[in-house]
């Protein structure tokens, strides 16, 4: 099939600037792109890349979107490098959008994010009163001692039976990662997320080669090391660069929880569909995108036919101009509210 594409770059601020071990994130950096077919057909994707996971860039997107220039056909499409995994995904969901879904569930919970340190308190209250039962607390921010001393308060004032979800984003040593673990062990936490990480993997571009350094190697050692040693579960975010590191981790025997982010993924279907053989739990969360990669994104989650757990997806507001968050994210999310994200608005809404 035959299609006139079209590309959108995009930065826009947040409210706030996002708190995390990497730094604050003030802005969300992207491309847009629409297909068009034959018969007039338009379909819409967001290529939402995070460069510190190992992902491609933008201005690596924008120069292959020029390559490929206005028209373009499906083996042109498919052409695209396996490296380029977020903008295989907006040209794959472009080309799909139209497809009617059944989704295996019809809600979701959510989890509730909460801001990093003390600021976490006067979020709870709130946030349990409007329902939410699972929280996800940013650590490896601040001051260990400070954060340590902090986790009791923090559970202290969840609600009965909540759980609450720990995000280092890989900010920790072993025997700093070893220090929280041991103090996590008989409090209500439902995983730590990330608790290390060696940065990007070096065969995150062709150019250099899959070939996995000593540091990762280390790495690897160090997360399967952990999740053995402790009885809190572990949690992979910023390790799962794309389908590639998906497929790694399901190799080494990985048995804690793989936190998906779909829009990093090139082929989703093809990588779910593995997860799910292998009987793996699985966990969605947002990248960060705007409401029209998160459309794509939700549908895959409420697509998963194992066991659902709480969404990464309670991150709206998000935006300075609010017309590119996503859906309204309560203790539930409903798939009536995911199909009716209009992509075309938020293409708009860049003109």
């Amino acid at each position: 099939m035959s299609y006139r594409l079209h590309y959108r770059r995009y930065r826009l601020p947040f409210r706030s600037p996002v708190r995390t071990a990497h730094g604050p994130w003030a802005e969300r950096e992207g491309v847009l792109v629409q297909l068009v077919n034959a018969a007039g057909q338009t379909g819409y994707g967001e290529a939402s890349p995070i460069p510190w996971f190992g992902s491609e860039t933008v201005d690596e997107i924008a120069a292959v979107c020029r390559e490929l220039g206005e028209a373009v056909d499906d083996r042109r499409l498919d052409s695209v490098p396996e490296w380029l995994g977020c903008l295989k995904n907006a040209l794959g969901v472009a080309r799909e959008e139209a497809v009617k879904q059944t989704p295996a569930q019809i809600h979701l919970g959510v989890a509730a994010l909460l801001p990093a340190g003390r600021a976490a308190l006067t979020q709870i209250g709130p946030k349990a009163e409007a329902g939410f039962r699972v929280f996800k607390w940013k650590v490896g921010v601040g001051d260990l001692a400070d954060e340590l001393a902090l986790l009791d308060d923090v559970c202290a004032a969840l609600p009965g039976g909540a759980k609450l979800r720990l995000d280092a984003n890989g900010a920790w040593n072993r025997r700093q990662a070893e220090r929280w673990l041991e103090r996590c062990a008989d409090r209500p936490v439902e995983f730590v997320e990330q608790p290390a990480f060696s940065g990007p993997p070096s065969f995150a571009k062709p150019a250099a080669g899959r070939s996995p350094g000593t540091a990762l190697s280390k790495m690897d050692d160090l997360l399967l090391g952990l999740a053995e040693d402790f009885p809190t579960p572990l949690a992979l975010d910023e390790s799962l660069t794309g389908d590639g590191e998906v497929e790694r981790w399901l190799g080494l025997g990985w048995r804690g929880v793989f936190v998906v982010k779909p829009a990093l993924l090139g082929d989703v279907k093809c990588t779910l569909a593995r997860l799910a053989k292998a009987k793996a739990v699985v966990v969605f969360s947002s990248a960060l995108e705007t409401r029209l990669g998160a459309k794509a994104a939700l549908r895959a989650a409420f697509a998963w036919p194992g066991e659902p757990r709480a969404l990464g997806f309670g991150v709206w507001p998000l935006f300075a101009d609010g017309r590119f968050d996503g859906p309204y994210t309560g203790p539930f999310l409903h798939w009536e509210d995911v199909e009716r994200i209009q992509p075309e608005a938020v293409w708009n809404a860049l003109s």
